[in-house]
């Protein structure tokens, strides 16, 4: 800890230590990456639609995907103990352009599901394989910070990506939105055929750092308990907060997520240094309080300038949650290897998937003021469980 204390004292040579070469490569097709996925997001459903497809079949395509990347990616963190990142990153990539182009060809339902499955392997194989490529080229007093930067890739794509595919199809087509993610895709691709191989930690019996012969690592998921519940909310929220919105009367609940995006970016790009230069103990337990007050706040908010201090409060707390998390539950374990990695974003993402079943199935008992209170509960628990288990 005392590395991490005295880190950032020289903030020229730390920005270099950590914006190299790779990182900067990294980000790129990252960034490459998940903006054709968010293209995505809106045009889906409306291209399904269009195709004559049910509801029920539109949920199965829209909802497989998630299926398909949380099963995929223990299965990535084990391929990573034999295979490097930079080699799953550039399958990855060239498989999710593929599919784009089957988008193309490809109009019944069934051939469109094995599409969507596709999909999620291959947003499993780079979202897994590029976190651990930056948790092993970045020096462990830098790791915290190193990751509050890379996973600004998602807010900067999430905040331009939905709207563009949007302009893509009205303007043009849908043939013209999934040729342009294709592209993206072999953007991604030609950044990740540039990276370095990276070094590989050794351990004092010669093997790999934190390998293991088991695809999950089960040291990580103590720690990573705490990225479930929040995933658990997160999805919850993201689930039914816009039909809370429209019921009170606000016609744009996307300004939410818009606050949230802003200070996503604005906390990481302003605050990275606090990931390496504060106790992350502090930084989680500080974020969950605030999370926690944002879920009681939504309780009782129903106008569009209250659902943006909800989102500006949610994005605080998040900005340094999911870095820091990471970084401690990989110093917890004491593994940095790919099945430390997937095992504990499997985890984020099963929460994310339950959360909404649960509280979708709970919410015509309970209302929503009371389904967010609950939720604001599960971070009480959520604190008390790091708090009381974890740390001690």
């Amino acid at each position: 800890m005392g590395a991490m204390e005295d880190a950032g004292s020289i903030p020229s040579q730390t920005i270099r230590t950590i914006l190299t070469h790779d990182f900067v490569l990294g980000f790129l097709g990252f960034l490459a990456f998940l903006a054709a996925t968010f293209a995505l997001i809106p045009t889906l459903p409306i291209f399904l639609s269009r195709l004559g497809s049910t509801d029920a079949e539109i949920g199965l395509l829209v909802g497989i995907f998630g299926a398909s990347s949380l099963v995929c990616r223990i299965l990535v963190g084990g391929a990573l103990l034999t295979y490097s990142e930079k080699s799953v990153m550039m399958v990855g990539s060239m498989l999710f352009a593929l599919t784009f182009l089957a988008l193309v060809a490809f109009r019944p339902f069934w051939p469109l599901v094995v599409v969507r499955v596709l999909q999620g392997v291959a947003f499993a194989c780079l979202d897994t394989a590029a976190l651990a490529f930056v948790v092993k080229i970045t020096p462990l007093a830098y790791r915290g910070r190193a990751i509050g930067y890379f996973v600004l890739a998602p807010p900067f794509s999430q905040a331009v990506a939905p709207a563009f595919g949007m302009f893509l199809i009205n303007r043009y087509s849908f043939t013209a939105l999934f040729l342009t993610c294709a592209g993206l895709c072999f953007c991604s691709f030609f950044f990740s055929r540039r990276l370095g191989r990276g070094e590989v930690a050794i351990s004092d019996d010669g093997t790999p750092s934190g390998s293991s012969h088991l695809f999950l690592e089960r040291k990580i998921i103590a720690p990573a308990i705490p990225s479930f519940l929040h995933g658990f909310v997160w999805g919850a929220v993201i689930a039914f907060l816009p039909l809370y919105a429209i019921g009170n009367g606000v016609t744009n609940p996307g300004f939410y997520f818009s606050a949230v995006a802003v200070m996503l970016i604005a906390a990481r790009t302003l605050g990275g240094r606090t990931l390496d230069t504060r106790s992350k103990e502090k930084i989680l337990l500080t974020s969950m309080s605030i999370a926690m007050l944002a879920m009681v706040t939504l309780s009782f908010s129903k106008t569009l300038p209250m659902l943006i201090v909800v989102g500006m409060l949610w994005g605080t707390g998040s900005a340094f949650f999911f870095p820091a998390c990471l970084a401690y539950a990989l110093d917890y374990s004491g593994s940095s290897a790919g099945t430390a990695v997937g095992t504990f974003r499997a985890l984020s993402d099963l929460g994310v998937a339950v959360g909404p079943i649960t509280m979708g199935i709970m919410l015509p008992h309970m209302g929503y003021r009371i389904m967010f209170l609950a939720l604001a509960l599960i971070f009480l628990i959520n604190i008390c469980y790091f708090q009381f288990y974890v740390r001690r």
